[in-house]
């Protein structure tokens, strides 16, 4: 229980000083931006460079991993299908939303609750790598189209305070990339390779298959930026809090509330149903799976929103309440399951 708690009170501090530094102004209205572009482009590919170089690859072949495709799968199919075909949502809004419902907090949140409450912090590790290697890139490509030549993204809190405009701007832009011609397969393709998170985890990879590691003297640069990676996502995304509507109101109101009722309670009921029933695995690895299931959407996802300008409002607020209510739940898990 002490892990619980811990892991949300390391994020709540770092968001909480960036709410502050937002209320005081003292990084500008593009404060957000900005520090989401250092995230995305230089802090986030340094982390995941490391973090993937030093971690067994082969690792994400495990039945574990089996729950969390099946999970993610699940969740993000069942947003897919109400945003999309119920709500007619365009791609980039459905994108951020499906990994929204989906795309857990394994990093931040997740490995102080491993090592505190299962005592083993390499359960996250499947979760991290299937994430980093399967679900960004997928996603990416869904997103790349919409990013409108590469324009700078909107700051957050102006895109949370545009309300209607920000659908109707949203909605055209849907229209737009979705026209014939518009993008081939094969440039949204080549995109990906030069995307900076993408090329980090392939490098990463490389060298956890062969052994080899760059110098000392390279490694350390890298270090020392991939450090900086978690404090300045959450940063961000306190910025982007001041001034805010209240979260789940709005033109986004329906998606953010799918979003969080499934990451919320879809993914660990899965997850939970899947390892016990499904695959009969032991009682300690259930547990694994329903808590790592359980955690909330991950900072990464307002990243992505503001990097390509879609979906921030819908990222900001699933976060912030994924957040709120995964501790509880939670709570509730490790009495329950464990």
């Amino acid at each position: 229980m002490p892990g619980v708690l811990t892991g949300f009170a390391v994020v709540a501090a770092v968001v909480g000083v960036g709410w502050l530094v937002g209320r005081r102004g003292l990084v500008g209205p593009d404060g957000a931006v900005v520090l989401s572009r250092v995230a995305f482009f230089v802090a986030t590919p340094a982390l995941l460079f490391q973090t993937v170089a030093h971690s067994d690859v082969l690792a994400v072949l495990s039945s574990a991993l089996v729950v969390t495709v099946v999970g993610t799968a699940v969740v993000a199919a069942v947003f897919v299908l109400v945003a999309r075909l119920a709500w007619r949502r365009p791609t980039p809004e459905t994108t951020i939303g499906a990994l929204a419902a989906s795309y857990v907090n394994a990093a931040n949140i997740g490995i102080p609750i491993a090592v505190y409450v299962l005592g083993d912090a390499t359960v996250v590790v499947p979760i991290i790598m299937f994430q980093l290697l399967v679900i960004t890139p997928v996603a990416f490509v869904l997103l790349d189209p919409a990013a409108r030549g590469g324009a700078p993204a909107v700051a957050a809190g102006d895109a949370a305070t545009t309300g209607g405009r920000e659908t109707s701007r949203q909605e055209s832009s849907g229209r737009e990339a979705a026209a014939p011609g518009r993008r081939s397969l094969t440039r949204v393709m080549v995109q990906q390779l030069t995307n900076p998170i993408i090329v980090a985890c392939a490098l990463g990879v490389v060298c956890s298959l062969t052994g080899w590691l760059p110098p000392e003297a390279v490694l350390r640069p890298v270090e020392l930026v991939g450090a900086m990676a978690v404090p300045a996502t959450l940063l961000a995304y306190g910025l982007s809090l001041h001034g805010a509507p209240r979260p789940g109101t709005g033109d986004t109101a329906r998606d953010v509330w799918l979003a969080v009722f499934l990451k919320a309670v879809g993914q660990p009921l899965v997850a939970y149903l899947v390892a016990r029933y499904l695959l009969d695995l032991s009682p300690s690895v259930v547990l694994a799976c329903t808590v790592t299931a359980a955690l909330p959407t991950a900072q990464n996802v307002f990243v992505y929103a503001v990097r390509y300008d879609r979906g921030v409002t819908l990222a900001r607020d699933a976060v912030l309440l994924s957040t709120v209510s995964a501790v509880p739940v939670l709570i509730a898990v490790a009495l329950l399951v464990g």
